[in-house]
């Protein structure tokens, strides 16, 4: 399999989860699309490591992989076939690499809500100063909006695997993330409709729907997004 190949791969299996991207990218200039779907690809890539899984050690070692990764981008230097389009870009990738402990501590969901939200800062920012760069983008998005959308993505990876109680106490949580949830005017546009994907997801399992937002949802949520 060449790279180019296996590259696609990755990026299949995360349109796979993110359908609703098929209709939001005609929002997305063209020449960004392949790394849009690269970095959410990774972003989706660091997620599943933090937080999939019943035993948290396998992805701990995977994440840890992923830091020494990151750090060879820095330096020029890939393995993983996303860095095919993404380690060439100037981004601070160290700094990505360094928040991944805290990421995969957020696997423990504290009592609080807002304790969960801080515990999430400092992945936040990193991935706020990759998309900045990476889109070139003036005003990157607050740590705060990126920390609700991250904690949306943890709440709805948890749905359909936990007790009813876990599944009840995710949707409390459903709830007040959607009363909080930031207006998405800072930050890349691609961010800002990605963002606008997960809260519609969000809205749909505190009301019980099905989770993929339908075409014409996510076609007006992508240009509300788009807009800023």
């Amino acid at each position: 399999m060449s790279e180019r190949e296996a590259l696609q791969g990755f990026l299949d299996k995360w349109r796979a989860q993110w359908p609703e991207w098929a209709v939001a990218e005609v929002f997305v200039p063209e020449a960004q699309r392949e790394c849009v779907q690269a970095w959410l690809a990774l972003r989706d890539e660091l997620n599943e490591a933090a937080w999939g899984g019943e035993d948290p050690r396998p992805g701990e070692a995977k994440l840890g992989w992923w830091a020494e990764e990151l750090e060879g981008w820095s330096r020029g230097i890939r393995r993983h076939p996303l860095g095919l389009v993404l380690q060439k870009q100037p981004a601070p990738w160290s700094k990505l690499a360094a928040c991944l402990p805290a990421l995969h501590a957020s696997r423990v969901h504290p009592p609080e809500l807002e304790a969960a939200l801080l515990a999430l800062q400092p992945v936040a920012e990193a991935l706020a100063g990759v998309a900045r760069q990476l889109f070139d983008t003036a005003t990157p998005a607050p740590a705060r909006n990126i920390e609700v959308s991250l904690l949306a993505e943890r709440v709805l990876r948890s749905t359909g695997r936990a007790t009813l109680q876990d599944d009840a106490d995710s949707r409390a949580w459903a709830r007040s993330l959607l009363v909080q949830w930031p207006r998405p005017r800072h930050g890349s546009r691609p961010g800002r409709i990605h963002a606008a994907i997960v809260r519609g997801r969000l809205q749909h399992f505190v009301q019980g729907k099905p989770p993929v937002l339908s075409r014409f949802k996510t076609l007006a949520l992508a240009w509300r997004a788009a807009r800023g």
